[in-house]
């Protein structure tokens, strides 16, 4: 008699990440082959987390999800664990009532005349109970929050999640956020929630490029008398009204550094640049003071930053090509703009005593016509980018990623930044901008000052643990520097 004796195995791997899951449901979604049957069930398992029902909103914004899965995953998102998916779904998704047909949506809504004398009614009505827990002059009981005022009751959370609406369905409408400072450290939940905010608003933007991200920057140690837009800010210190003046000038710059020629030594370099900072600073002081007299006004400061335009010739990437590398991006790119935004801060401070702001030279990637050609020729990296402004005003600035960029990778881009500022004490930011349906080396147009951007690649690599901590990342510290 044989016996026979059997062995199991058990293999163990590990599944996608939950990053990398809600990435998979997404292109389902957008994938025209797909069936409805595939599509719906991705949209259900998006609609019960907080990351799956932005991403729904997303689309939704964007007018990207077919009306049977807009239909059917109702249900689901107005369960979502989150307070923002919620409210912001019914924007966008049919609420399903007890009758089995949906609530009007929030236009519908609007558009009907209100009953303050019935609602108050309904506030105190057994049925609906709300006088159970909420209080309405002086009426009902204080358990939960008094509904007298509640409509001037936003908080900084909600005040945030509005930010895509806001800068989608406007066009001179601006935000700024400060998440990270010298003295208190990177709030990593802030950095992950202004990364979400980023992918919303090139979602909701799609249609201009990702636009409305321009209109978007994130700051650490912000200073509070920036006049220059999209980080523009007034602070608690500052007059109730108060006249800045933003001075540039790469141009002028520009010239005086090509009459100079290739002979001359670093030193005459500098002062070539100090110089001319000098003069424009001192024309822009003297125009700014007489525009606040005449307005009946306060004068501020004036902000000396060489400012760059997609025009031909005003371009800082031409600058320091004249300085000596090559091509911006090429090494000796970052001491270059080390000593030009040395002697611009120089040429400012001798010229008035009311500079301020952020002063220096900045690096707007599209902005620049020199810094979109050293892209384009494969010169200037996202790395690369990110060693200048280490140097420079302000950080990476009007760069464009793409479309598809994780949140956990914006997230890490935008940690890299904040953490520059925090621990150099110095101003540092982010202007980044996801361009939805492009990828790395490909072009979006935006014409005007915002001129020509091309996708740049960051890698392949991610910070999804990094990114799912949470938390924040203590301040430096200061005594033992090196």
């Amino acid at each position: 008699v044989s016996k026979t004796s059997s062995v199991r195995f058990f293999v163990y791997t590990e599944g996608p990440s939950k990053d990398e899951q809600l990435h998979r449901y997404r292109k389902i979604l957008l994938d025209p082959k797909a069936d409805d049957a595939r599509r719906i069930e991705a949209a259900t398992e998006l609609a019960k987390t907080k990351e799956g029902g932005r991403i729904l909103l997303g689309l939704a914004a964007g007018k990207k999800l077919p009306a049977a899965v807009k239909a059917l995953v109702g249900k689901q998102i107005f369960r979502n664990p989150d307070l923002a998916v919620r409210a912001l779904a019914s924007q966008y998704f049919p609420r399903p009532g007890k009758s089995g047909r949906p609530y009007p949506s929030i236009e519908q809504l609007l558009k009907m005349e209100g009953n303050p004398d019935r609602g108050k009614k309904l506030f105190f009505d057994a049925k609906a109970s709300c006088a159970a827990c909420h209080k309405m002059e002086d009426k009902g009981r204080d358990i939960g929050p008094d509904m007298s005022k509640i409509g001037l009751k936003y908080d900084r959370r909600a005040l945030f999640d509005s930010i895509p609406t806001a800068l989608a369905e406007t066009e001179h409408v601006c935000a700024s956020v400060s998440l990270a400072s010298t003295r208190a450290g990177i709030n990593m939940d802030a950095v992950v929630r202004f990364s979400e905010v980023v992918l919303e608003t090139a979602e909701r933007t799609a249609d201009s490029g990702g636009l409305g991200c321009a209109k978007l920057v994130c700051f650490a140690n912000p200073v509070e008398d920036n006049p220059f837009v999209a980080g523009a800010h007034i602070g608690v210190g500052e007059a109730e009204t108060v006249l800045s003046v933003g001075v540039s000038g790469p141009g002028v710059v520009r010239s005086a550094l090509d009459r100079l020629g290739s002979d001359a030594d670093l030193l005459a370099v500098a002062e070539t640049v100090k110089r001319t900072a000098f003069k424009v600073t001192r024309m822009g002081e003297l125009v700014g003071r007489e525009a606040a007299r005449r307005l009946g006004t306060s004068f501020g400061i004036v902000d000396v930053s060489l400012a760059p335009t997609p025009a031909i010739g005003d371009s800082v990437s031409d600058i320091l090509e004249l300085i000596g590398v090559d091509r911006t991006g090429a090494p000796g790119t970052t001491a270059a703009l080390a000593l030009l935004t040395d002697a611009v801060k120089k040429g400012g401070a001798m010229a008035s005593s009311s500079v301020g702001g952020l002063s220096g030279a900045f690096i707007p990637v599209s902005e620049d016509e020199g810094m979109i050609a050293a892209v384009e020729a494969g010169a200037l990296s996202l790395a690369k980018l990110e060693a200048m402004t280490t140097v420079c005003s302000v950080g990476l600035d009007m760069v464009a990623v793409p479309g598809d960029t994780s949140v956990a990778t914006l997230t890490g881009i935008v940690a890299d930044e904040m953490a520059i500022g925090m621990v150099n004490n110095k101003t540092t930011a982010v202007r980044i901008i996801p361009v939805p349906g492009k990828g790395p080396g490909e072009k979006v147009e935006w014409g005007g000052l915002l001129g020509t951007a091309i996708v740049q690649d960051p890698g392949q690599f991610s910070c999804a643990v990094l990114h799912g901590r949470g938390g924040r990342i203590p301040a430096p510290i200061q005594s033992y520097r090196n």
